[in-house]
């Protein structure tokens, strides 16, 4: 059983939120491997984490009615729906894949931009607000250079 570490959005103002995600008393489970690839211990997000109902709340009150698009959506939403149960939260804004949104053209340019934004970043962190962040910014570069 996985669930989230951590959550992180990049918002089309170019803001973002990211939270560290306290684990909920069901959440025993700790994957080593995982904690080297995201580098986040599990007495880092007892120490900094939030609060489930907290994060869930103020991913509601950002995105009510809205819909948030994900590169990883078969793994993004089932953690967020085992963000919101546990916190017997309803979650008010909805997740899709990214590719409900990307014409053909930006597919085809999709990897080689992607590319080219991490190496326009000095410093590569595999945390939430990062990935959001390029993927955001892929499906700017993307969209501009697309004939319309």
């Amino acid at each position: 059983m996985s669930y989230p570490i951590e959550v992180g959005v990049a918002l089309d103002d170019d803001t973002k939120y990211c939270s560290l995600i306290f684990p909920a008393p069901e959440w025993q489970h700790w994957d080593d491997d995982a904690e080297k690839v995201h580098r986040i211990a599990r007495d880092i997000l007892e120490t900094y984490g939030n609060p489930i109902q907290e994060v869930a709340n103020h991913l509601n009150k950002l995105f009510e009615g809205k819909t948030l698009y994900t590169d990883g959506w078969v793994v993004d939403k089932p953690w967020l729906t085992t963000l919101f149960h546990p916190a017997g939260i309803p979650m008010k804004f909805y997740v899709s894949d990214l590719e409900m949104i990307l014409s053909e053209a930006q597919m085809e340019r999709w990897h080689e931009t992607k590319s080219k934004v991490l190496a326009d970043v000095a410093k590569h962190r595999h945390r939430a607000s990062f990935d959001a962040w390029v993927i955001q910014e892929t499906y700017k570069r993307t969209l501009d250079e697309t004939p319309r």
